[in-house]
This record gives structure tokens, C-alpha cells and sequence, in this order.
């Protein structure tokens, strides 16, 4: 299923709560699934959504490399961007537990961003990172490591578990301040075209909670029933 940048930059002007409210309507998996927990940080919340597809990888450093085919290269890594449907979003699983030292600072990502990568994300950890924010690129960790001891790659491109969730060789992922969600692609293009009309629908309600004034619950229900009633249309209109 091919995503076109268009879909893409559609996609990056939403938040990533609101693209899993929307993946919900089409009732395609269950609700408890398909994002990252709470154990995957966004270290810069404050930089716009990161869209992409992952390239994933396998991440050791409690000891040197012993050597062999298993073992990967940023080089070989940056090769596979090329072979991505759109930009990569790096995945690193941290296989070391607890982790031992840093995944990624200012040389990595500035070379990954060189190439075109929107972001990277890892269970593990990062160091440089107020370099990495001068760069405006996005990374999600699991926490901050000042050494990177004797990091190397194991195997590109195979199936890794990231906070939870299995992610899979250019996987189409969205992340922000709230965290890191997958998207399926054969329904991108509907997700980005229809989300700002769950946000209108929102809107019927935080219209009037945020408004100045007294409230009574008689008119939040009856606006929480039309809300409701929008978003059932909506899905309605998903699933034909």
C-alpha cells in the first residue's frame, strides 16, 4: 500500500492522540493495542510530529563484538533508508536489560537526519542531547545514558519490541509529546483526511467547557450526546 508525502504531511499536522482516536473508528484492532507504552519518553516535546517508516535495529554494549554475520553497521542502516516507502524512522531495540549505556548522540542523528530520517525511537538510551535538540530531531528513549561503552548493531531490518510494541520494517509510525503509535498504512490516507472532522466534533464539547461562564450537566450531557452522535455518523461512514 503506497503512502504519498501528501498523506504524510497531512498526518504531521495532527497530534498523535488524535490519529489513535481516529485508527479507533475503524475498529481494525482492539483499542488496548498499536502504541508504544509509557516507558518510551519523547525527549523534545516541543518539536512537531514525527511521521515515517521504521527501520528497525537490534542494539547491544555491555560488550565489545565479537565478530560474525549477525552483526549490523550504520553503514548497511543507511543503505535500507533508501528502500523505506518515505522517510525512516529508526528503531532501536536496547537488548541489553537494563540498558547499559547510550543508543544514540549528535553524530548519529545528525547523520541520520543527513539522509533524511524524521526521528528515532528506543528503549534504550541517549546522551548529547541538547545537541541532538539544536538539530529539531525527534527521539523517543527510555532514558538518558552519558557513554556509549561498546555499542554496536546487531541484525537491520527484522522485527523488534519497542515499548511493548512490535514494529516491523518500514512500519508506518507517528510520534509527538503523548508518544509513538502505528498507523496502518491502507488506512492512512482516510486517517489524515478525516481527522480534522473528529477534532470538530471534539469541538462541540470543549467549545463550551472552556468558555467562560457557569456550566450545568443538563447541557454537557446534551452536547456529550451530540458528540457522540457525530462521531457515530463518522464511523459509520468509515466502515462502509
Amino acid at each position: 500500500m503506497t503512502v504519498t508525502q501528501a498523506t504524510l504531511d497531512k498526518l504531521a499536522k495532527f497530534d498523535t492522540p488524535t490519529i489513535c482516536n481516529v485508527i479507533e473508528l475503524f475498529d481494525v484492532r482492539p483499542r488496548n493495542v498499536g502504541y508504544m507504552d509509557g516507558r518510551i519518553k519523547c525527549d523534545f516535546p516541543e518539536l512537531p510530529p514525527m511521521v515515517g517508516f521504521a527501520s528497525t535495529a537490534q542494539f547491544r554494549s555491555d560488550a565489545p563484538p565479537s565478530g560474525g554475520d549477525a552483526y549490523g553497521s550504520i553503514q548497511k542502516q543507511l543503505e535500507q533508508f533508501a528502500e523505506l516507502p518515505g522517510p525512516a524512522v529508526v528503531v532501536f531495540q536496547d537488548a541489553d536489560d537494563p540498558a547499559v549505556a547510550a543508543v544514540f548522540g549528535e553524530v548519529m542523528c545528525s547523520t541520520y537526519q543527513a539522509f533524511g530520517s524524521a526521528g528515532l525511537v528506543t528503549n534504550g538510551g541517549g546522551r548529547d542531547l541538547e545537541q541532538v535538540r539544536e538539530l529539531k530531531y525527534p527521539v523517543f528513549t527510555g532514558n538518558t545514558i552519558c557513554s556509549h561503552a561498546y555499542c554496536h548493531m546487531l541484525h537491520l531490518g527484522l522485527p523488534v519490541r519497542v515499548g511493548g510494541l512490535m514494529v516491523n520494517q518500514a512500519d508506518l509510525l507517528h510520534g509527538d509529546a503523548n508518544g509513538v503509535t502505528n498507523i496502518p498504512p491502507q488506512l492512512a490516507s482516510e486517517i489524515a483526511d478525516v481527522a480534522d472532522e473528529f477534532l470538530a466534533a471534539e469541538a462541540i464539547m470543549l467549545d463550551y467547557v472552556k468558555a467562560p461562564g457557569e456550566k450545568s450537566v443538563a447541557r454537557f450531557n446534551e452536547l456529550r450526546e451530540e458528540f457522540q452522535a457525530v462521531v457515530g455518523e463518522l464511523k459509520k461512514r468509515l466502515q462502509k
